[in-house]
């Protein structure tokens, strides 16, 4: 999901913008652009009038009965500030956060859009937060500035293994789902069960230790996501991801590292061959060799990427959009056909590596 957001995180670097933008989109549809939205401890809330007209419905607040309702196809939803659920007839949908009026409107967590919309409406519902808010605990101020700060110093004994463990971060988690993709499939699923497969056949055939960020359903802060990569014995990152886009027709993996410095020797020629890049290379060959649609290594400032020198790789798999990738990463034996890939380039890797030190 990340090259959706490409474009957002260079212009984050120049400056500030006045207030979040999201999109919404039906599939087929063009995205709407939202600009109201409020942070509230660290979730972008949204007004719900706002969020039903992106798709096409039309909501009304009640103030004798102190509800709001809108018209589904399931029936009618009924929904009040801090109430923990949505009423249909004699249902009751639990929301993850609460809905609350916020500066005279009634607003709804991001989450009610990749989540409980989508199930009320019986539509795919594509997403995206073009400035997401990223908090650390409280009581953590500046942690992750000291952790990037290690990350960056953090160097290996040149007579050490060159892979002699590694993490594997399955990327969103808990009511972060990632993108909403074709049939209501989940990015943040696809991510943990991408990698487990791989941190299974890292441990079976390299005989190195993985550190998974997560091993199930929950929300991590940066800080805890980063957490495995300070280990001593860590040597690379690999981050998993899929991602989604307003037209059914995008395809393929893609692979990100943080933007590489060229050595003085390198500069000449106009080449950069920093270790993210020589292990996405390595990643890009092998996905290609199994037949697999691979796009252009992209340079990127995201912030799953870290900072410093320590090898990280961000992996879209593909596209939960598109029938063709979708299918690919919910079935078992596609699944592990990506995997089996991406482990191969990672041994690739490290046999190069290891010839560099002989």
């Amino acid at each position: 999901m990340y090259r959706l957001l490409l474009c957002c995180f260079f212009l984050i670097l120049t400056c500030q913008p006045a207030a979040a933008t999201v999109e919404i989109a039906l599939s087929g549809h063009p995205p709407v652009p939202l600009t109201e939205v409020y942070q509230r401890e660290g979730t972008s809330f949204l007004a719900v009038d706002d969020v039903l007209a992106s798709v096409g419905l039309v909501g009304r607040w009640y103030s004798v009965e102190h509800v709001y309702k809108f018209k589904t196809p399931r029936g009618t939803a009924v929904m009040s500030p801090g109430s923990q659920f949505i009423r249909i007839g004699g249902d009751f949908i639990p929301l993850a956060h609460k809905p609350r009026f916020i500066d005279s409107r009634l607003r709804v967590a991001e989450d009610f859009v990749t989540g409980n919309l989508q199930s009320l409406i019986g539509q795919t519902v594509y997403y995206r937060n073009l400035n997401p808010v990223l908090e650390e605990e409280p009581g953590e101020e500046g942690s992750l500035d000291r952790l990037f700060a290690f990350l960056l110093s953090k160097k290996k004994s040149t007579s050490a293994a060159v892979l002699r463990g590694i993490e594997i971060d399955p990327g969103h988690g808990g009511e972060d789902s990632g993108v909403i993709g074709l049939g209501g499939i989940k990015e943040k699923a696809v991510a943990l069960d991408a990698a487990r497969r791989l941190e299974k056949l890292v441990k079976m055939q390299m005989g190195i230790p993985v550190y998974m960020s997560r091993d199930d359903d929950y929300a991590l802060t940066w800080k805890k996501r980063f957490e495995p990569a300070t280990r001593d014995d860590v040597d690379a990152l690999i981050s998993i991801h899929a991602q989604g886009a307003f037209s059914p027709a995008a395809k393929g993996v893609t692979l990100f590292v943080r933007p590489q410095k060229q050595e003085s020797d390198e500069a000449a020629a106009g080449t950069k061959t920093g270790e993210s890049l020589r292990l996405a290379n390595a990643l890009k060959a092998s996905l290609a060799k199994e037949g697999l649609s691979v796009g252009d290594i992209i340079e990127a400032p995201l912030l799953p990427l870290g900072r410093g020198d320590l090898p990280a790789v961000l992996i879209e798999l593909g596209y939960l959009s598109n029938a063709e990738d979708k299918s690919r990463l919910t079935d078992s034996q596609g699944l592990d056909q990506v995997t089996r890939a991406l482990y191969a380039g990672l041994k690739a890797y490290a046999d190069k590596q290891k010839e560099f030190q002989n």
